[in-house]
């Protein structure tokens, strides 16, 4: 069984001048070696196909797999995240994870938690700026939390992020829009604990495999899970477990949100109390961090007692199984068009 590996490396794009910050999201080396040893020992074939242009040239000349295990963040639009999967759709190639109605949505944090709110869920209050005219008539209270609409890995976001008065406020959604160019989501500060919680499957097959709490030590004044704090995390963060009931209400919520977003085969869901411990939607993570040491799914995966290799091995099945593509324990290797029939 031959499984493609579609990913942004970060060190392609620094030499071609992006920045540090620009690719903060995009996945180093040791990952990608990481996923692919993972893959291996499970017994795949792989491939690494690299970015969506090279995926593009690949896909012209012909070349093909029985499966892409799909990690790739884009460059460029809102809807990045979607344009792999989008395009090994229009190929009738299976992939793992998501596809890219889901990670165009869950991308636009505003329409995310529009979605969560509709289907009854807990979220903080929030508004969506698009020009600084549109806080004119903000009805939130203060302290409120702003960050760009469609970034990850803690992008846009800082100490300066938690604000108190209507003169931060201009003044950060100003600097937000003008540096990102995109939406800034501006929410209700919650203050209370945070956590995420790791997602292995989909549907109602989908469940939740670990989860760890944020918890700052004394020494980091801004007590916000900034992109530098999450570069720096083993200087200014202890992740722990929390308490059996702490760790039951949590994975009750992250597994209807993941549901209700419509998310496949592993991801995280991130949530945070308010000031009186009802625990709220933060936001969601379908292409979750896959680095085996530093990334947060693969740490609380850990104190699970999940290795590594089984939490590849885990997404893996959940994909197979939701794909159809084993019957009687064998893999069905099948043509672009044998897989119409499926």
């Amino acid at each position: 069984m031959l499984i493609g590996i579609t990913y942004d490396l970060r060190t392609d794009y620094l030499k071609e001048g992006f920045t540090e910050e620009e690719t903060a999201e995009f996945d180093k080396e040791e990952t990608i070696a990481g996923i692919e040893n993972a893959l291996k020992n499970a017994g795949f074939n792989t491939d690494r196909i690299g970015n969506i242009k090279h995926l593009a040239k690949k896909l012209t000349n012909g070349k093909t797999w029985d499966l892409v295990f799909n990690i790739s963040e884009g460059m460029y639009g809102i809807a990045r995240e979607s344009q792999v999967p989008c395009l090994l759709d229009a190929y009738n190639i299976p992939y793992v994870f998501s596809d890219g109605l889901v990670l165009a949505v869950s991308l636009h944090k505003g329409i995310t938690k529009r979605i969560i709110r509709d289907a009854g869920l807990a979220t903080s209050d929030f508004v969506i700026v698009e020009t600084i005219s549109d806080l004119e008539n903000i009805n939130l209270k203060f302290p409120l939390f702003a960050k760009p609409i469609a970034e990850g890995t803690g992008k846009g976001i800082s100490g300066l992020s938690k604000i108190i008065s209507k003169t931060e406020l201009i003044k950060i959604c100003k600097n937000l829009l003008k540096k990102y160019n995109q939406p800034v989501l501006v929410e209700q500060f919650l203050s209370g604990r945070e956590f995420t919680v790791g997602i292995v499957g989909t549907g109602k097959e989908a469940k939740a495999v670990g989860i760890m709490e944020v918890v700052f030590r004394k020494h980091e004044k801004t007590k916000i899970y900034s992109l530098e704090n999450k570069e720096n995390y083993q200087k200014v963060i202890d992740y722990i477990v929390p308490e059996q009931k702490i760790i039951d209400n949590c994975y009750e919520i992250a597994i209807k949100c993941w549901q209700v977003l419509g998310c496949r085969d592993g991801g995280r869901i991130d949530l945070r109390m308010d000031g009186f411990g009802k625990i709220n939607f933060i936001e969601v993570n379908p292409l979750a961090g896959l680095n085996p040491v530093h990334s947060d799914l693969p740490i609380l995966c850990r104190f699970a007692g999940i290795s590594y290799q089984k939490l590849i091995e885990m997404l893996m099945k959940s994909a197979i199984k939701r794909l159809h593509l084993f019957s009687n324990n064998k893999f069905i290797s099948q043509s672009r068009k044998e897989r119409k029939d499926l």
